[in-house]
């Protein structure tokens, strides 16, 4: 880290999470700032599960002038247990330090990655109370009372959880508690199907990613009954294949600079048939919060429909996740009046030489101007 930044660490307790016992806070991030400046503008970047503390934009923007807290929900790592309303509270705690502690008058958002429809969420509920509890509990008070945020700026965001879960995963699965059942009719790995690919077979192969969210959405749903039926809560279930989106190996489809061939974790078949992927494990209350198509409030165009803050939308045209259409969706569906679309080179995590440099100062140009 440049000496030139300071690092303080944050740890907070929220409306509906305690101290655990062991003495860990549910809410721990790290602010940056430039050293012996208490900034008024500060930048909160959270994910659904995975940590923030030292996410890369930070220094960054530290070094030109601004606040960073990097802040992690009681769900860092736990995605598993996921409840959308809780993780809300928790970042409510996190923009109330920013403005009680820390000194900050102006509090931008950033939702980054799969984080982007998390932070729209946020904004969307701090604007105008809209989610409704997970089925079988009851909304905490404290979500509807957040404190909202002056800009939004999306870099690099998938659409909603629901929707990147169903645009990735596998359709050609045949039992769900097999991973390597397959109907090889929709599998995007037949070479018989491509690439590249019809549009027949995309639309047939869209269609029935789909009807998978669905039917492991009615699943979950029965299986609440019968549980409650027995006197249990819930139960944890797996969710395999989840790296089988065609445009990974079809560069035709959603044409950018991307590698062909390639996921977040290398060779998509490889990574389809490996343990690893978003979803993988759930309860049923986590399935219907954060991956279902009919019940999660975790989609991103009703909550980017609510966001009337000046908006700034970011798009690398290497990412081999996220693709120029869902950029374009984003920006189309956000209400504010003032908002701005810019694509850039690098790849999803800006590695390229000079790209976090560059982002960094398209955020930086693009808030001075509204300061």
């Amino acid at each position: 880290m440049s000496q030139d930044i300071e690092r303080r660490f944050v740890s907070l307790t929220s409306a509906t999470s305690a101290r655990n016992g062991a003495g860990f806070y549910p809410c721990q991030g790290l602010y940056y700032t430039p050293r012996g400046v208490r900034p008024k503008v500060a930048f909160i970047a959270t994910h659904y599960n995975v940590d923030f503390s030292e996410h890369y934009p930070a220094e960054y923007m530290a070094r030109r002038g601004y606040g960073y807290l990097g802040w992690n929900t009681r769900f860092r790592g736990n995605e598993a247990f996921f409840m959308l309303e809780h993780a809300l509270i928790d970042i409510g705690a996190g923009v109330t330090w920013l403005k009680e502690q820390a000194g900050v008058e102006q509090v931008v958002i950033v939702g980054n990655s799969g984080g982007g429809s998390l932070m729209g969420a946020y904004q969307s509920q701090a604007t105008a109370p809209n989610i409704t509890a997970t089925r079988g509990t009851k909304l905490p008070e404290a979500v509807l009372n957040l404190p909202k945020c002056d800009y939004y700026v999306s870099l690099n965001a998938h659409a909603g959880r629901p929707e990147v879960l169903t645009a990735w995963m596998d359709p050609a699965i045949t039992d769900e508690t097999d991973p390597t059942s397959t109907d090889e009719a929709l599998s995007m790995f037949n070479p018989d199907n491509g690439p590249p690919y019809s549009e027949e077979f995309v639309q047939r192969y869209r269609a029935a990613q789909e009807a998978r969210n669905h039917r492991i959405t009615d699943w979950a749903i029965a299986e609440l009954d019968r549980l409650e039926a027995l006197g249990m809560s819930d139960r944890a279930f797996n969710m395999y294949r989840t790296w089988a989106d065609p445009r990974l190996m079809d560069g035709n489809l959603d044409p950018s600079d991307r590698p062909v061939g390639q996921c977040y974790a290398g060779d998509p078949k490889t990574a389809n048939y490996s343990p690893r992927g978003i979803g993988l494990t759930n309860t049923c209350r986590t399935w219907l919060s954060m991956w279902s198509l009919k019940e999660s409030n975790c989609r991103g165009g009703p909550h980017l429909g609510r966001i009337d803050v000046p908006s700034l939308v970011i798009q690398s045209m290497a990412d081999t996740g996220v693709f120029p259409s869902d950029a374009r969706g984003i920006h189309d569906a956000l209400k504010a009046e003032d908002k701005t679309l810019e694509f850039m080179a690098g790849d999803h995590y800006l590695t390229d030489d000079g790209a976090r440099e560059e982002v960094a100062d398209r955020i930086h140009g693009w808030l001075e101007q509204r300061l």
